[in-house]
């Protein structure tokens, strides 16, 4: 197997990252949103594959309990927020109630309509605590999706992955379209805003992800040559960007 070299080195640049976070106790919370099969599994591999999993959290919450199901609703999400020193990614997250649970009708229409106020709110409470916030949001074509849903079903090693919801991920495909637009442009805060990633490729979107998101903090040793390439995968939200260059 050829080595990629430029990945390599942009896996440097995270150990130098997480250095920083560990000696200056940043508390650094990614999130990755997308729809079913956009990669966000992958992605998180491949940003923590040579990081220490004692500093390093993933989190991928199931479906929450009886008792989660009458807690407020950001509550289960707060216990695994990153404390002084700790790089945690989220593997979906709140956004569930944004995306998922509006489009299968598993909220009723207040709680989806109070979420953008109550989000706005949690956020910026959580940047004010001194939390710095990433958020992407992984985009893959119907044609795409519909080739990695067959690919889930027929392999194996995928199978843990199969569930109810990728029954009906194309058939609701403008329902997520319309969910995706509105989440986006009204949860794109100045202190916590949305990077959309074009991921039909996810070699490209991987590299595309760990470079984009080292240029947003500072840390000492920073290659910055190696991340000055400017790359067209990953994009910030705007109105423009959100009618043409999103897959629908």
């Amino acid at each position: 197997m050829k080595k990629d070299k430029k990945l390599n080195k942009l896996y440097i640049e995270l150990v130098k990252l997480q250095k920083e976070i560990i000696s200056s106790q940043l508390k650094l919370l990614l999130i990755l949103e997308g729809r079913d099969t956009a990669g966000k599994d992958g992605t998180i591999k491949a940003i923590t594959l040579h990081l220490s999993p004692r500093e390093t959290k993933i989190v991928a919450l199931s479906k929450p309990s009886d008792r989660q199901a009458h807690e407020w609703y950001f509550q289960r999400y707060t216990i695994h927020l990153p404390a002084a020193g700790e790089f945690t990614l989220f593997n979906r997250s709140w956004y569930n109630r944004a995306g998922v649970e509006h489009v299968m009708g598993f909220c009723t229409e207040k709680e989806y309509i109070s979420f953008f106020t109550e989000v706005a709110l949690f956020e910026k409470m959580l940047t004010d605590a001194g939390i710095i916030i990433l958020k992407y949001y992984l985009d893959i074509s119907k044609k795409e999706q519909k080739s990695r849903l067959e690919d889930r079903k027929e392999n194996p090693l995928k199978q843990w992955k199969v569930s109810p919801i990728d029954e009906v991920a194309l058939k609701r495909w403008n329902a997520y379209s319309e969910a995706r637009d509105r989440m986006l442009l009204e949860t794109n805060f100045k202190h916590a805003p949305w990077f959309v990633v074009n991921a039909d490729d996810k070699d490209a979107a991987h590299k595309a992800i760990i470079s984009h998101l080292l240029q947003q903090i500072d840390y000492t040793g920073k290659d910055k040559k190696l991340l000055a390439t400017h790359n067209d995968i990953v994009f910030p939200v705007s109105t423009n960007i959100i009618q043409k260059r999103l897959y629908r």
